[in-house]
């Protein structure tokens, strides 16, 4: 069995990044232990996420979250270039 994962890099800060187009259960989503800043994830009702609607991660949180699909989700960072990595949850279908 293969897992399928990734990563985003968020360019500019404060400039939402919408998560690339993979189906499954859920998602396990970390802050990349070089990042400098904090990072935030999540949908706004409006395909958008900022520092004041995300979830907050700090360098090496994690957080598991359902969902259909990544791209349902909107990744930002407060300093530009911090990125995130995700690994798709078992759906039995990889």
């Amino acid at each position: 069995m293969a897992a399928t994962s990734g990563q985003i890099t968020v360019t500019t800060a404060g400039t939402e990044v919408q998560g690339p187009s993979v189906t499954g259960n859920g998602f396990f989503i970390r802050a990349l232990s070089g990042n400098t800043g904090k990072v935030y994830v999540g949908n706004d009702g409006a395909d958008a996420v900022s520092s004041t609607t995300g979830y907050e991660l700090a360098a090496g949180d994690q957080v598991y979250i359902e969902c259909g699909n990544l791209n349902l989700l909107w990744f930002d960072a407060a300093t530009s270039g911090d990125k995130f990595s995700w690994l798709k949850a078992d759906d039995g279908s990889i």
